[in-house]
């Protein structure tokens, strides 16, 4: 007899960075399967608003790979 264990992430969970997410924000930012592909912990409100939780690719720059807070430039 074989035993098939099963893992799942947690739907209330962000799909990048594991932190708990909201039904309402899943609903409202995450895409057409209420799964959130990004969040607050993780991504920046202008990027979230224009797609990011969704998994869509967005023109403002990424906070985890940009070098300025929040994607914008350094201040150095």
């Amino acid at each position: 007899m074989t035993t098939v264990l099963r893992t799942s992430t947690s739907r209330s969970t962000c799909l990048h960075c594991g932190s708990f997410v909201t039904d309402r924000f899943r609903r409202v930012y995450g895409d057409d399967a209420d799964r959130a592909h990004r969040c607050s912990e993780c991504d920046s409100y202008p990027r979230l608003s224009r797609g990011s939780a969704a998994g869509k690719e967005v023109e403002i720059p990424d906070p985890e790979t940009s070098p300025g807070r929040h994607g914008g430039d350094s201040d150095r």
